[in-house]
């Protein structure tokens, strides 16, 4: 079982720039991304917000440039050790759906920790599917899915948060869900949404522009 100190100073984006095939999705990008700051990446739909927010998460090997991640001593965090730092939430990100909601928490607790300030009962109960716990995560409707997905991610005990179209297929009261979780659990981490929906990185004080990188 994979552990960390969880000690993270910056990102940063050093030149970097992606392209597929001929097309450059984003190049000559350098941004710093520091901990505790709330960032939003924002542009119109299949600009490449999803591509750097990939890059950012060192899923995605970048075709120029750099990504590096720091601990506050300055020390390099290797990329391929990037996941043990952060939570995310994303609508390319699959779910375990033979699961219940119950099983998947643990499940996914067992490779990295939750906050220890609540159980997976508690967390349940916060984004309103206590009475759903022992269903199978397959009969969800969408919107359950999506709460499941933000719980997991929001509640990993990791410094790093990215939220790719966090409230997918939420409603009004979703919304106001996501809020509060940001606001109640997530303070002291660095949180970057890539959105185009400004309620969706409204409480994001950074706005980065993928159209200034093409």
């Amino acid at each position: 079982m994979t552990r960390t100190n969880q000690v993270l100073g910056k990102i940063s984006l050093q030149d970097s720039g992606k392209r597929f095939n001929r097309e450059w999705i984003f190049r000559h990008c350098n941004s710093v991304f520091e901990t505790g700051k709330h960032y939003a990446i924002t542009g119109p739909n299949g600009s490449g917000k999803s591509t750097l927010l990939q890059a950012i998460a060192g899923s995605l090997q970048t075709s120029q440039g750099a990504v590096q991640w720091l601990d506050t001593n300055q020390s390099i965090i290797e990329l391929e050790q990037a996941y043990q730092y952060l939570g995310i939430a994303a609508p390319y990100l699959e779910l375990i759906e033979e699961m219940t909601a119950k099983e998947f928490l643990s499940f996914h607790a067992q490779f990295k920790p939750l906050i220890s300030s609540v159980s997976i009962d508690e967390i349940l109960a916060i984004i309103g599917l206590e009475k759903a716990a022992n269903k199978q995560i397959r009969y969800f409707s969408s919107g359950m899915k999506q709460r499941i997905k933000l719980a997991q991610a929001i509640f990993s005990n990791t410094p790093v948060l990215l939220l790719d179209e966090p409230c997918t297929n939420l409603d009004t009261t979703g919304y106001a869900l996501y809020h509060e979780l940001i606001k109640n659990y997530c303070s002291n981490k660095l949180i970057i949404v890539s959105s185009n929906d400004p309620q969706e990185f409204d409480f994001c004080t950074e706005i980065i522009r993928i159209q200034d990188y093409k």
